[in-house]
C-alpha cells in the first residue's frame, strides 16, 4: 500500500470532521445557496490548500483541481459534491461525532457525499508530486441533490477537455455502477376556473381535469425493452399542488410532477412527447406540459478500460476490487457517457444510510476509498 501521509487515518478523520461540522444542506435555492458556497470556499479550500493543491472556480462556484501530466496518456477526473441532504430528523446532523471507539464518523452527508470527497481529496493530494502520464481532475460541484447536470455542465465548459474517463465520487457501498438509469421530469399544468364551493357549477374544477391526466399518464406504457441489470424503465408521479391556496374555492390550477426513468438507449423526447400527449386531456380544461431537468444514463462494460483499470489500481494498492452492481438513481455519470466517455458511481458510504436518521460512516471505509481512488489514478494516468 501506498504510504502517503495524505491516506493516513487521523487526517481522514479530521477531514471528515471538518467538512460534516459545516452544514451545505439543499434548499429552494439549490446550487446558488450561500451555505452550499461558503462550503466551497471554506472548509473545502482550506483542505485543499493544506495539501498544496492548486484550484480555480468556475461560473457555478465549483472548485476545479487540475494536476497536469506529460499529455501523452489518457485524462481522468474524479467528481465530487457540496450539497447533502438536509437536517430532517437527524439528532446532531452536524456535530461530526467520532462513535465506535473512534473508527466511526456519525454526520450528514457522510454515506453520500461527504465520505467518498475526502477520499478524493486525499488521493489527488497523493499524487499531486507524482510524474503522471494522463491528466487528473478533481472537479468539487455545489450539486449533489439537485439531479440535473448543470454543474457538472459548468465544470466541463470551464475546461480545455473532456476527461477521457470521470469517477462520480459518491457512496455506494464500495460497490462499481456498471449502469445506472436517466430520468426526465415533466411537469403537467392543469387550468380551469375558479369559483366558490357553495357553487361549483360556475366554475371549472381544475382537480377533476388533473385527475383525468394523472389516470390517463399513469397508464402509458413505458416499453418492452428490459435491461439485464435495470429491469425496465418506470413512470411515477411526484408532485401534486393547486392553487389558489383559499378555503371554500374550487381551484383554478394544479401542477403535476412526472419523473420518467430511462434506459441506456432510450430517446428522451420521445418519452416525454407520450407524457405530453396523454396529459391533453382538452376542454373544458387547458393543459400544458413542459419538460424539467434531465439526466442521461450511464453503462460501462464490466470488462470494459475503465472497470479494468479499477480492478488492477485496486490490486496494486492491497485493496479488494469493488463489487458491481447497477443503479436505478441517476447522477453526472450520464453526462459523461453522452460525450462518449467511460463514467461510473464509485465510493465509500453505505448506500441504505443515505438521508437516514444516523447516517454515518467507517474510517476503513474512507481510507480503502482513497486507496482504490488512488490505485485507478495510477493504472489510469500513471
Amino acid at each position: 500500500m501506498s504510504g502517503s501521509r495524505h491516506l493516513e487515518a487521523a487526517r481522514l478523520i479530521e477531514w471528515a470532521c471538518r467538512l460534516v461540522r459545516f452544514p451545505s444542506p439543499q434548499t429552494a435555492l439549490f446550487e446558488r445557496d450561500p451555505q452550499v458556497q461558503a462550503f466551497l470556499s471554506g472548509p473545502v479550500v482550506e483542505v485543499l490548500e493544506e495539501c498544496g493543491l492548486g484550484w480555480r472556480r468556475d461560473a457555478m462556484g465549483n472548485l476545479i483541481v487540475e494536476i497536469a501530466g506529460r499529455g501523452d496518456g489518457p485524462s481522468l477526473m474524479l467528481m465530487g459534491y457540496a450539497m447533502t441532504h438536509p437536517a430532517n430528523r437527524m439528532e446532531r446532523p452536524f456535530d461530526g461525532e467520532l462513535i465506535e471507539g473512534g473508527r466511526r464518523l456519525r454526520g450528514r452527508g457522510l454515506a453520500e457525499q461527504k465520505g467518498a470527497l475526502v477520499a478524493a481529496i486525499a488521493a489527488a493530494a497523493a499524487v499531486r508530486d507524482t510524474p503522471l502520464r494522463g491528466r487528473l481532475t478533481l472537479a468539487i460541484t455545489s450539486a449533489g441533490e439537485t439531479g440535473r447536470h448543470d454543474a457538472a455542465r459548468a465544470v466541463l465548459d470551464a475546461m480545455d477537455h473532456v476527461p477521457d474517463a470521470a469517477i462520480i465520487a459518491i457512496g455506494t457501498s464500495g460497490r462499481l455502477a456498471l449502469a445506472n438509469k436517466g430520468r426526465i421530469d415533466v411537469e403537467v399544468r392543469v387550468r380551469g376556473r375558479a369559483a366558490h364551493s357553495s357553487t361549483p357549477w360556475a366554475g371549472i374544477d381544475a382537480i377533476a381535469g388533473a385527475r383525468q391526466v394523472l389516470d390517463r399518464v399513469l397508464a402509458l406504457h413505458v416499453g418492452t425493452r428490459h435491461h439485464p441489470g435495470l429491469g425496465r424503465a418506470t413512470l411515477a408521479a411526484t408532485a401534486i399542488r393547486s392553487w389558489p391556496e383559499a378555503t371554500h374555492t374550487i381551484q383554478d390550477e394544479v401542477l403535476l410532477t412526472f419523473d420518467r426513468r430511462l434506459l441506456p438507449g432510450d430517446d428522451p423526447q420521445e418519452a416525454f412527447a407520450a407524457i405530453a400527449a396523454a396529459a391533453d386531456i382538452g376542454e373544458p380544461w387547458r393543459t400544458e406540459t413542459v419538460r424539467g431537468p434531465h439526466m442521461f444514463p450511464a453503462e460501462i462494460a464490466a470488462d470494459g478500460p475503465l472497470a479494468s483499470a479499477i480492478r488492477q489500481g485496486c490490486l496494486a494498492q492491497g485493496v479488494e476490487p469493488p463489487e458491481t452492481f447497477y443503479s436505478n438513481g441517476a447522477l453526472d455519470a450520464g453526462l459523461f457517457h453522452s460525450l462518449g466517455r467511460e463514467a461510473a458511481m464509485w465510493g465509500p458510504g453505505n448506500m441504505d444510510l443515505w438521508h437516514s436518521d444516523n447516517e454515518s460512516i467507517s474510517v476503513d471505509e474512507i481510507e480503502y476509498g482513497a486507496r482504490g481512488y488512488l490505485g485507478l489514478i495510477h493504472a489510469w494516468c500513471g
